[in-house]
């Protein structure tokens, strides 16, 4: 009856049905013809009983042997390039998203707000090995994977700002339950950076070029030089300034923001709202130097609106979704384009294609216009195709 070395382990859940049954484990040894040092062991999973016991144990307590028994789920282990800091996986396990994004298996350890919400797809062992291979230097990581490895292999990671990612990946989920989108948080300047180092397999972007008077291209072109590219608008949305309920302290336009009873957060440079406040300010005559606050940085639409809403600050540049999720005011400025940037050796994968069909699905573009401030007349559209 014991439990062979390698077999896999068994759980069973006797105890609990037998106490169910009001019986005692003597009463149960007796009725199974067997002693209750046994019964005790088997509880304990200390021993494997016999078929013949086994089903004697089910029939006893009026029970199938399967919802007795079950082997215990052994989490299979795989290595995966890590994109953390080198020193976070040498303590405590990581909770870790993976995917493979062309021939790579990539762990990007759960941080930030979202992971809080977000279940990890594995967890990592407190190490962290480097690994020189033909053409670079990478991490590696052994993980716990803790979804079905065929999951890896179709996912579509998208990184961006734009808070709509998270609802395009419900929604994703919701239609093709096959697919699935992971949504990295991220400025649109780092997105397309990252993109370009080959760590997913689309950038969200939302960069206004003053010199070109053009959204995304010339920052794509500049940043994905050589790259084979389709440029597909996911939305517009309005840009602005986020303001306290009531806009208490009566701002109207960026010119007001040199007041010296206004304090500012802003978003960190690279990121789209921090590009267009610039823009803003110049156009104001005003120097970053003459804005209070300006040098507080955060790194998302949402917590610029947290900052306003818990009143650490009086005004920030963001976007009217978020503004009215937190039931703020805001103060339209401009209309942007939100873009997504795809290699073109992504764009046919099935996992991407499911994404791009919900784009332009009537459900989700309802769902995101409800929102406030989104406008997905042009959702889908293709932009530009750029070519190596």
């Amino acid at each position: 009856m014991a439990q062979p070395r390698g077999t896999p382990p068994l759980e069973n859940r006797i105890r609990s049905r037998r106490q169910a049954a009001g019986l005692s484990q003597q009463e149960l040894a007796r009725r199974c013809g067997c002693t209750r040092q046994a019964i005790s062991a088997i509880e304990a999973g200390h021993y494997v009983p016999s078929t013949l016991v086994a089903l004697c144990i089910a029939k006893v307590l009026g029970s199938r042997v399967e919802d007795l028994f079950r082997l215990t789920e052994e989490h299979p282990q795989l290595e995966a390039e890590w994109l953390g800091a080198s020193s976070a996986a040498h303590g405590d396990r990581m909770r870790v998203q993976l995917a493979r994004v062309g021939d790579r298996l990539l762990a990007r350890p759960l941080t930030g707000s979202q992971a809080l919400f977000t279940a990890a797809d594995g967890l990592t062992r407190p190490s962290v090995q480097a690994r020189r291979t033909k053409t670079s230097s990478a991490r590696w990581v052994t993980v716990d994977l803790l979804i079905a490895p065929e999951v890896l292999e179709h996912t579509a990671v998208v990184l961006g700002c734009d808070p709509a990612l998270a609802l395009l990946a419900t929604h994703v989920s919701r239609r093709y339950p096959r697919f699935r989108l992971s949504w990295v948080h991220s400025s649109s300047l780092a997105a397309l950076r990252m993109l370009g180092r080959g760590e997913a397999h689309a950038a969200g972007t939302h960069l206004w070029d003053p010199d070109s008077g053009e959204y995304n291209l010339p920052y794509v072109r500049r940043e994905l030089a050589g790259r084979r590219l389709v440029v597909v608008t996911l939305s517009q949305w309005q840009q602005g300034l986020i303001v306290a309920r009531g806009n208490p302290k009566g701002i109207s336009s960026p010119a007001e923001l040199a007041r010296r009873d206004l304090t500012m957060v802003n978003r960190e440079p690279g990121s789209g709202s921090r590009t267009m406040l610039d823009v803003w300010l110049r156009g104001a005559g005003i120097a970053a130097t003459q804005v209070r606050g300006y040098t507080r940085e955060v790194a998302s639409h949402v917590e610029v609106a947290a900052a306003i809403a818990s009143g650490m600050s009086d005004v920030g540049p963001g976007i009217l979704a978020v503004a009215r999720a937190l039931e703020l005011d805001f103060i339209p400025l401009q209309e942007e384009r939100y873009d997504l940037v795809i290699p073109m050796e992504f764009l046919n994968a099935p996992a991407f294609q499911a994404v791009l069909e919900i784009v332009v699905s009537r459900p989700f573009q309802d769902e995101l216009e409800a929102l406030g401030g989104y406008n997905s007349s042009r959702a889908g559209t293709v932009v530009a195709e750029l070519a190596s």
